[in-house]
């Protein structure tokens, strides 16, 4: 029994993390101890949620940094992340210092293990090994604090990383250097071509490349009372989930004909080829 898609340009994202669905602490690590807060708090729906905030714009030289718990990539060769954040309008801050940011940095860290929740000494973040993603800046930023009047402007940015190779899994990493913003929400997922019938022959679903760019060759069996008239039969998955360039074809077996598109179904009538 095969379950697949017929949308050619369907993609699956597989979750990995998701902060919404917390119903406890998130207990990431945070350096310094007067840096990045865990904090309860709504979103714009005013649903409650875990948050992680930080709002140190009345002092100079702020280097704070907020570290998730362990992730495992599931063979995932590229990551994507999902942040929903809030940051406010440093010029509507009364005499804030002109250090004052609206943007934050984006890292991760490869590993096969969990960093120890004992690992927060200056010297450790300051040599942490973390490869840089990118600069990420809010769209909009909000000049009066009240999620009851809306005038909370959610930014939602999507980031990529690959490709990951070096460990099982991985830490993502939050750098402030003197923002008053809020993270609402992260999301953690890769993506996957869907498995699908294409020309009478079946595809698995299939992990996406290392780059965006990348394509990866997906291998086709012919379905039931199909046979090969084509070969080789394959599929190419692009960087973004979505299949491509089909190559060979299978049709269906004498005495069976098409039904519905992609299924052979018996058509009644005798066959006398010899590869009946």
């Amino acid at each position: 029994v095969y379950h697949y898609c017929f949308c050619i340009h369907c993609v699956i994202q597989k979750t990995v993390m998701d902060t919404r669905t917390a119903t406890a602490e998130l207990g990431w690590i945070s350096f310094p101890a007067n840096g990045w807060e865990e904090v309860s708090g709504y979103d714009e729906n005013l649903n409650t949620i875990r948050t992680y905030q930080v709002c140190n714009v009345f002092e100079p030289s702020q280097n704070n940094w907020l570290l998730t718990t362990y992730i495992d990539r599931r063979a995932a060769q590229r990551i994507y992340v999902e942040i929903r954040f809030t940051v406010r309008d440093c010029a509507s801050i009364p005499s804030v210092l002109g250090s004052c940011k609206e943007t934050f940095n984006l890292y991760y860290l490869e590993t096969d293990r969990t960093v120890s929740e004992s690992i927060k000494g200056v010297e450790y973040w300051a040599n942490a090994p973390y490869l840089k993603v990118d600069t990420i800046a809010a769209d909009e930023s909000f000049s009066q604090v009240d999620f009851g009047g809306r005038l909370m402007k959610v930014n939602t940015e999507v980031r990529s990383f690959g490709p990951l190779s070096k460990g099982r899994g991985f830490h993502l990493a939050f750098q402030d250097l003197g923002a008053c913003m809020s993270l609402l929400a992260v999301r953690v997922f890769y993506k996957k071509c869907p498995s699908i019938v294409q020309n009478f022959a079946f595809f698995p679903e299939t992990l996406t490349g290392a780059e965006s760019t990348s394509l990866v060759i997906a291998r086709g069996s012919c379905i039931p009372n199909a046979e090969e008239v084509d070969v080789p039969i394959k599929l190419y998955c692009n960087g973004d989930g979505e299949w491509m360039v089909p190559i060979g074809s299978c049709s269906c077996k004498a005495g069976f004909e098409p039904d519905n598109g992609n299924v052979c179904r018996g058509n009644g009538k005798k066959c006398t080829s010899v590869l009946c």
